[in-house]
C-alpha cells in the first residue's frame, strides 16, 4: 500500500508492506516523484503486466 501526503511543495510517499514495514520517500517536486515511480515500477518488472503498470503510473500522475 502507498500513500502520498502533500505538504506545500513537498510530497511525502509512504510505502507500507508486510515484508519491509514502512518506508518513506520525500520528493521536492512532482517530476522527481514521477522519475522515482517510473524506476520503481519499471517496464522490466511489469513486462507481462503492462496494463497494471500503466494504471499505477496514471494514478501517480493524478497526484
Amino acid at each position: 500500500m502507498m500513500t502520498v501526503e502533500v505538504q506545500g511543495k513537498t510530497l511525502i510517499l509512504r510505502e507500507i508492506s508486510d515484508q519491509w514495514g514502512e518506508e518513506s520517500h520525500t520528493f521536492l517536486s512532482r517530476p522527481e516523484m514521477m522519475h522515482w515511480a517510473e524506476n520503481r515500477f519499471s517496464e522490466e518488472k511489469y513486462a507481462d503486466r503492462s496494463e497494471e503498470r500503466e494504471a499505477i503510473l496514471a494514478a501517480f500522475k493524478e497526484i
